[in-house]
């Protein structure tokens, strides 16, 4: 097969690239240059798409002795991913833009050039695997990616190659070592790649202004405090609420619901933030079928963590796919605008990912209610 190599200048993406040529493949290297004035340098884990990874990935394909290119996607990347992440936390939603990229950049814009240039599939270093084109968990828990990769239609699954995800990370920098990879010891980015100070507040600040608000007591009502915009919030946040007295029973307040219209940031205590029901919109069903009827399975609803049992039912809502999930137990930090992902455990081939939904309401196990969530817990 001709098979196109996403190479982002990191280990996981190299190697991923080595064992597609190994397993006989011609294989072609491409860089995505998502930025329209890329840095020159990283600062460790801080950021990605600088020039410095562009060369790094140009010299593993050096090493590979495969082509290697580098495509400018920067607008697009501006107009679906940075713009739709800053007007989604103007609405008090919390975006994922990995997922997000995902969607709109790797595994379609790029997908659909890599198609019309002649190539078979599209091989990347997402941590995840495919069997006979259903989307499973990766063998290392702690890198597992297929919650972001749960946004992936059965199509784009079938044209995909994920060449690391039977592997674990010490492995696969073992194993860039032996193969004389130069970024066999580079940190992995853990920040939003397009905000390499880690500073999401400001970032978003800069963009969105100051729309003030009031931090209000969940039980009372009473006016806390005032703030400058609804993005510096999270469901879940506990410190940087700008209250200058702890609650009068002494307990932690935490963020409990983020609305935009009003600017109104809610705080209460932990209790608070328990949800028992979880609604969705925009559903993908990997296997490309829907579900008949209530399917039982098990929720994630953050990148890392925010698992539950629950009972998931297709519906329709605003005239598109949804999912209506009742949770077996209750979650906390549940944000509108990430994703819902479901799984059917399966301790032997991994996980198997049935689909996802992006969250648009939840209800609490306290008060019932149906709210707008805001974000979740350690977002930024």
């Amino acid at each position: 097969m001709r098979v196109l190599a996403a190479m982002s200048g990191g280990v996981d993406s190299a190697v991923a690239a080595a064992r597609a040529v190994d397993a006989g493949h011609e294989v072609v290297g491409v860089h995505l240059a998502l930025s329209t004035a890329p840095g020159a340098l990283r600062t460790g884990s801080r950021g990605c798409c600088s020039r410095e990874d562009a060369d790094d990935a140009r010299r593993a394909a050096d090493v590979l002795g495969i082509p290697f290119y580098i495509w400018d996607f920067a607008d697009k990347f501006k107009d679906d991913v940075i713009d739709e992440f800053v007007e989604a936390y103007a609405a008090g939603q919390t975006p994922n833009p990995c997922l997000t990229c995902n969607e709109k950049i790797k595994f379609s814009a790029l997908a659909e050039k890599a198609l019309a240039l002649g190539f078979d599939a599209l091989a990347t270093g997402h941590y995840a695997r495919l069997a006979d084109g259903e989307l499973r968990r990766a063998v290392d828990d702690d890198k597992d990616q297929s919650y972001v990769l749960a946004v992936l239609t059965r199509e784009q699954l079938s044209r995909a190659m994920f060449p690391v995800g039977d592997t674990s990370k010490p492995q696969i920098r073992e194993e860039a070592a032996r193969r004389g990879l130069s970024v066999a010891a580079k940190p992995d980015s853990h920040d939003i790649c397009f905000i390499p100070t880690g500073d999401t507040r400001a970032f978003l600040g800069a963009r969105i202004g100051v729309r003030p608000g009031a931090v209000v007591d969940a039980d009372s009502g009473e006016r806390l405090a005032d703030h400058e915009g609804v993005h510096g919030f999270t469901i879940g946040q506990r410190k940087g609420l700008g209250i200058d007295a702890p609650a009068a029973d002494g307990r932690p307040r935490y963020v409990t619901d983020i609305d935009p219209e009003s600017g109104t940031v809610t705080v209460g205590s932990a209790e608070n933030l328990q949800v028992s029901s979880i609604s969705a919109t925009k559903a993908v069903w990997t296997s490309g079928q829907q579900p008949s009827g209530p399917l039982e399975c098990v929720v994630q609803v953050r990148a890392h963590g925010g698992l539950a049992q629950a009972v998931a039912t297709p519906t329709t809502r605003d005239g598109q796919p949804g999912i209506d999930i009742e949770l077996r137990e209750p979650l906390t930090g549940v944000a509108r605008g990430q994703a819902a992902v479901l799984y059917l455990p399966d301790a032997e081939r991994g996980d198997l990912v049935v689909g996802s939904g992006r969250i648009v309401g939840t209800s609490h196990v306290r008060r019932g209610d149906e709210v707008a969530a805001g974000a979740p817990s350690g977002s930024h």
